[in-house]
């Protein structure tokens, strides 16, 4: 067999396994699926693991449901046994590190399991397809690890960019900063005790980005909460029980603070906030149980 012979044969075998990476198939309980991309030697995902991955969730008439590509930020979930036969949480189980494939499941079907109607966008009878792309598995071990880490150099970055904020608005000598990381600066001072761990409180708010741009407010209705009860982020309760009856100050809380290394609504993962607050009133309210020592 001469050389082009040879690099004949080769074509025809490497492109047979591309047509069977992307021939449709489908498992014994009825999902089907394409795998795109699929490393034999890479890490094999199994029940318990933590599983990083893009996403892109698409209704039967190929229109886009969700893209975690533009959201900026992938998902993560803990493999466990699949809710129904042939759902997408099962294909996940096919994957490895660094795979990618497609999984069409009965929308009748997933729908029904959910115990939820069809919404208008996804027609009868049709497939919603889940297109993922690998990123990392993980154990639970690794994964507390890994965010550890990422967590420790996150909050470095986010100290550099708000002390360079402070410094270019003027704020450095104004500012009390937390052990935590938080930064307060009071605008208006208000009079009296601060509140505790449990008291209900009423707020004004605005919150923007570093940059000036609003994303949410109480548009001039107190909003209110119980403080230290987990219902808002840790920079609102740590800055809130700084603050005395009447006082107006400025937030500025790192991401680690708000909301984290996830997309959360407008707010991209890892964003430095600040808020306006206002703390209208407060009352004592029942004091919380303390947490278990960890």
């Amino acid at each position: 067999m001469n050389f082009k012979t040879v690099g004949y044969a080769l074509g025809i075998t490497i492109l047979a396994a591309a047509c069977n990476n992307y021939r449709t198939q489908v498992t014994d309980s009825g999902l089907k699926y394409q795998i795109f991309e699929h490393e034999d030697d890479s890490r094999q995902a199994k029940l318990g693991d933590i599983m990083s991955f893009h996403l892109v969730l698409k209704n039967g008439a190929d229109s886009v449901l969700r893209d975690t590509y533009k959201e900026g930020s992938p998902m993560k979930m803990v493999l466990q046994e699949p809710p129904f036969k042939g759902s997408f949480e099962e294909g996940l189980t096919l994957l490895a590190t660094g795979d990618s494939a497609k999984f069409m499941v009965n929308a009748d079907t997933l729908f029904a399991k959910m115990q939820q109607p069809l919404p208008p966008m996804i027609a009868k009878g049709s497939e919603i397809s889940f297109t993922v792309k690998v990123l990392s598995v993980q154990t639970s071990e690794e994964f507390q690890k890994s965010q550890s880490e990422d967590a420790a150099k996150q909050k470095e970055v986010d100290a550099k960019v708000i002390s360079d904020f402070m410094a270019k608005n003027n704020l450095t000598g104004k500012a009390t900063k937390t052990e935590s990381g938080l930064v307060y600066i009071v605008e208006k001072p208000g009079t009296g005790k601060s509140p505790s761990a449990g008291d209900k409180v009423k707020v004004n708010y605005v919150g923007k980005f570093l940059d000036g741009k609003e994303f949410d407010s109480s548009k001039g209705t107190p909003l209110d909460l119980q403080v230290g009860a987990g219902m808002v982020i840790p920079g609102w309760e740590e800055g809130i029980m700084l603050m005395k009856k009447g006082e107006k100050g400025l937030l500025i809380i790192p991401s680690g603070l708000a909301y984290g290394p996830e997309t959360y609504g407008p707010i991209p993962g890892n964003s430095v906030l600040q808020f306006e607050l206002e703390l209208v009133d407060f009352s004592k309210g029942e004091k919380l149980p303390t947490p278990p020592a960890r």
